[in-house]
């Protein structure tokens, strides 16, 4: 029992023999690097699809299999570092991803690039939850609102500068180097890590040979969290429940991961510990990650298109509007960590949530004829409400949970971010392409010949194109046919609008409607355990 004593006080007083902020940094770098991966290659597509011989939709899978992979690997990081060990499961991670991105930008052919993607992918995966644990561990409770803050600023940033970053690598060099970039940060990233980083001396390393590993639960979480991911990511583009592969994919991951919950529930070495959702604190932590993922990702893709598409924004001039906000998150993230050792969680959790449902209501004012400073603005608000959000997140889930569970912890945590992601960039898409089409079936419903406001117009129309000499000897077409195209074109320009502003309504409703789980977080002391350790 005295021996008991001692080891567990070691394990409370552990420090690591390196300072805990240069931790920080060097697990943050990679981890940047591999959220940066999730979006560099989206504006890449056409250039890997034309340099490749690939069709456009063929292309898409190079986006897929990284997120398939990645998404699998979350929820098992835990399982796999107790097996070899954190450490070592983290520069393994790192190597992976490195080695793997420099074959992606050797890659001679689609097979192969995908191929690689998904090695790139498992290899990210592990980055995050390692990272997270690593943090939780390393920072006393008191600190570890201002270290979460650190690494919030790496996985909300990159996906907002990863799109303009890629467009402008393939624009300048070619589109190979958004994944060369990587090498440098990866070998960078494992000589640090070899240096500086240790497990602490209450990671339990298991043996091997004496852990009876889960093959049927390894075997469905792959299959249902895979499944899953391809229908997130095709499901638009495929007219969803409409493919018969869509379908067959949904029912397949469905039944998965509802075996997956039965089965690793009551196992007695489970792969995922799902056990950890009996802490409270940690399930609303997990809800309320996988909506800010929804948010951050939806939203993150809503803005840059709406500005390329609507506005007619270049890839750097849209990057430049979005640029502000990120600026804003790297500034408030470090200041939330220090309101963390002052005050609960919860306020901030609830002033973020208002913040950040305030910003969307107000995108609902914007129109085709929107300026610069507006849009910088309404990211600037958005940013602010995000920062308030993902390091209080992160802070609750750990706060009452034994500190050798911060493994299991940390993958369910990105698990839960990354899957909110995917759902929300898929309700995004769907509600502009659906919501647009109602639109527009609503819009030419008035535009008639018996309405005389459309006749006017429309006569105006042909009266500019007819002295601008559209006349029947333009190769057959009239000033009245160029009159028509053009208000089709308006038509549907006003049509996506007001899909825009319909997403927008939706996401910031959704937002406003988590505020009442705040209250489903456990009362915490600022800056304190929360737990007994």
């Amino acid at each position: 029992m005295g021996a008991a004593a001692i080891t567990m006080n070691e394990a409370a007083e552990w420090r690591p023999a390196v300072n805990p902020w240069i931790i920080a940094l060097t697990v943050t770098l990679a981890t940047f690097m591999e959220v940066l991966d999730t979006s560099i290659a989206n504006v890449s597509l056409p250039h890997i699809a034309g340099s490749l011989s690939a069709g456009t939709d063929e292309s898409t899978w190079v986006l897929t299999s990284y997120l398939v992979s990645n998404a699998i690997v979350l929820p098992l990081s835990g399982w796999l570092s107790s097996i070899v060990g954190r450490k070592h499961f983290y520069m393994g991670c790192v190597a992976l991803f490195t080695v793997s991105s420099f074959l992606c930008g050797l890659a001679p052919n689609l097979g192969t690039l995908i191929f690689f993607r998904v090695l790139q992918g498992a290899g990210g995966g592990g980055l995050q939850p390692s990272e997270q644990a690593i943090l939780a561990d390393t920072f006393p409770p008191a600190k570890r609102g201002m270290a979460f803050a650190v690494y919030g600023i790496a996985v909300v940033m990159a996906p907002a500068i990863g799109p303009t970053l890629g467009g402008y690598i393939t624009d300048t060099f070619t589109w190979r180097w958004i994944f060369f970039i990587n090498i440098p940060v990866g070998i960078l990233s494992l000589l640090l890590t070899s240096r500086l980083i240790q497990d602490p001396p209450y990671f339990k390393r298991r043996k091997l040979n004496e852990t009876h590993i889960d093959y049927t639960g390894l075997g469905f979480v792959a299959l249902g969290l895979g499944t899953l991911q391809v229908v997130l990511d095709k499901g638009q583009r495929d007219d969803w429940f409409g493919s018969h592969f869509i379908l067959s994919l949904s029912v397949i991951s469905a039944a998965s991961l509802i075996f997956v919950v039965f089965w690793e529930w009551h196992h007695k070495d489970p792969i995922i510990d799902l056990h950890l959702f009996r802490e409270r604190s940690f399930a609303t932590a997990n809800f309320l990650m996988f909506m800010l993922g929804f948010a951050l990702l939806g939203s993150t893709l809503l803005l840059p298109l709406f500005m390329q598409t609507l506005l007619g924004y270049t890839a750097e001039r849209s990057g430049l509007a979005l640029m502000p906000g990120g600026f804003t998150i790297m500034v408030a993230m470090p200041i939330v960590g220090f309101l963390l050792s002052r005050y609960s969680p919860r306020y901030l959790l609830m002033f973020g949530l208002s913040m950040l449902s305030f910003s969307l209501f107000n995108m609902t004012k914007f129109d085709l004829s929107v300026d610069f400073r507006t849009m910088m603005m309404a990211r600037v608000f958005q940013a602010a409400g995000l920062a308030f959000l993902f390091v209080p997140i992160n802070t609750a889930a750990y706060a009452f949970l034994p500190r050798d569970k911060n493994n299991a912890a940390s993958g369910l945590m990105n698990l839960a971010r990354n899957i909110g992601g995917s759902v929300g960039i898929s309700l995004v898409t769907t509600g502009l392409a659906r919501r647009a089409q109602f639109h527009q079936v609503r819009i030419t419903e008035n535009l008639t010949a018996a309405n005389p406001q459309f006749r006017t117009a429309l006569q105006g129309m042909a009266n500019v194109f007819s002295g601008a000499g559209a006349g029947p000897g333009s190769g057959g077409v009239t000033a009245l046919q160029h009159a028509y195209a053009m208000m089709q074109a308006n038509v549907i320009r006003q049509a996506t609008m007001l899909a825009y502003i319909d997403n927008f309504w939706l996401l910031g409703w959704v937002i406003f409607c988590l505020i009442p789980f705040v209250f489903l977080i456990k009362k915490s002391k600022p800056g304190g355990p929360m737990a007994a350790h």
